[in-house]
């Protein structure tokens, strides 16, 4: 059994996407453990030893590599296990395979951050700083530039086929508004979006926890996102 520790965002729904794409079934082949990450569940110790960094996702597999469990945190190195495990979306040959990483790490390293912190700062920071909300609505609108260009020549971000990457992306646009994007700016990829969001595996994927999300607007909801909490000493 695969036990996954989780939250409906961008990075929790990666996994359970990839489980489901992956012909896992939930209740079946995986479980599902919300971490109410506005109330602060991420920082218990009980988590805390699987994730050591206090972040969703994260995943314990009962029958790992060698037969015996093993515990994963970062939802890119979970996509990789988890496609490794199963054969399925990363390619086999090198050429093909480092293509498809290429863009699974423009995800980890610049779409996941920069989006987050559009998000942060157009709609949860508690006071609205113009300077940071131009840098990461510009950084925004560039990362989607480079998305629908590269959807231009390829039917996918990693190549001919559905991958990996597109699954580590495509979450992270479903909150397009929130980052100040015009979907008629970038026609391209909003016809990679949809084709991806028909998917019944992704459609099942974002179902996964939709009903324990809840607006982030009391404060003690904010405090565990984006206070002090974050900075204290884990136990």
């Amino acid at each position: 059994m695969i036990n996954v520790y989780s939250w409906p965002t961008p990075n929790g729904h990666k996994v359970h996407i990839m489980l489901e794409e992956c012909g896992q079934k939930l209740g079946r082949d995986w479980q599902v453990h919300p971490i109410d990450i506005g109330a602060g569940e991420q920082f218990s110790p009980e988590f805390l030893r699987i994730s050591p960094n206090n972040k969703i996702p994260a995943l314990v597999d009962s029958q790992g590599p060698d037969g015996r469990p093993i515990a994963l945190f970062e939802s890119g190195a979970i996509l990789i296990y988890l496609a490794a495990k199963f054969g399925k979306l990363l390619p086999k040959t090198d050429r093909q395979k480092f293509e498809v990483l290429q863009w699974l790490m423009f995800q980890v390293g610049g779409v996941g951050p920069m989006l987050g912190q559009a998000h942060h700062f157009r709609v949860y920071a508690p006071e609205k700083i113009e300077y940071a909300i131009n840098r990461y609505t510009n950084e925004a609108k560039r990362l989607y530039g480079v998305m629908n260009e590269r959807l231009k020549t390829s039917p996918y971000l990693g190549g001919r086929s559905y991958s990996i990457a597109d699954i580590a992306v495509f979450p992270w646009l479903r909150s397009w508004q929130n980052q100040g994007i015009d979907w008629a700016d970038y026609p391209e990829l909003k016809a990679w979006f949809d084709r991806i969001a028909a998917r019944p595996a992704v459609q099942r994927g974002v179902a996964v926890l939709a009903d324990a999300r809840k607006p982030l607007t009391d404060d003690k909801a904010r405090e565990a996102l984006f206070g002090q909490q974050q900075y204290g000493k884990k136990r």
